[in-house]
């Protein structure tokens, strides 16, 4: 298993392969397989992709993320134009439903509320708007109410056949509970990113409107 130093000096080395990324404006510390980051980037993105490159990272159990948004210049889009540019951003996505979704904007920060029937509509909500110039994070509250009620055992049999086809997730490492719409996983895995990936799995059954994931990150032992 990676020592903290050497799964710090991995994540800045692949930081640095970020061109998109100022790998020396991101800090980086790390303890027991936990890393914070922190420093400044200017758009709500790289922010994103920073956090993105971490989680992907193998030896790392958990993501603390202190970066803030800061703008290089005083120019930037106010609060009416960034409105103006996420109402427009969700008119022309195809994935989500314009009209069940309602904005605020104050100093950058986008709070989106409303009723989506899947979770990848809510998802698209904020791919969406994280690319919109000026915006400094994103609060996305949209609800996710299915239309129906679905059987819960349908569910997890769902659910298991997708970790079954995952290339990333032992199913046979993962418990499926379901109560109502709610499901809860628990398990081992391997590495942060498979816990998220079993978790994105479950999102996308039909009916499920929360997930609690109880997943552990064991990192395993290399022996020389």
């Amino acid at each position: 298993m990676k020592t903290d130093l050497e799964l710090q000096k991995d994540i800045m080395e692949e930081l640095k392969w970020q061109s998109l990324l100022k790998s020396s404006d991101i800090g980086i510390y790390v303890n027991d397989g936990i890393v914070t980051l922190n420093g400044f980037v200017d758009s709500y993105s790289k922010k994103r992709l920073a956090e993105s490159v971490v989680f992907r990272m193998k030896g790392v159990k958990a993501v603390a993320e202190e970066i803030t948004v800061r703008f290089d210049t005083d120019i930037k889009n106010s609060d009416t134009e960034i409105a103006e540019a996420a109402l427009n951003a969700i008119k022309w996505h195809n994935l989500i439903p314009q009209d069940k979704i309602k904005l605020t904007i104050e100093d950058g920060w986008i709070t989106t509320k409303g009723e989506v029937e899947w979770i990848f509509e809510k998802e698209a909500i904020r791919q969406a708007l994280e690319n919109i110039l000026g915006v400094r994070g994103i609060s996305n509250l949209v609800t996710v109410l299915p239309k129906e009620t679905l059987n819960v055992n349908a569910i997890k049999n769902k659910i298991s056949a997708a970790f079954h086809r995952s290339a990333t997730i032992d199913a046979n490492n993962i418990v499926v509970e379901g109560v109502a719409n709610k499901v809860i996983i628990s398990g081992i895995v391997q590495s942060y990113a498979e816990k998220l990936d079993a978790e994105h799995a479950v999102w996308n059954a039909p009916g499920v409107t929360l997930v609690e994931n109880k997943i552990e990150v064991d990192v395993p032992v290399m022996v020389d």
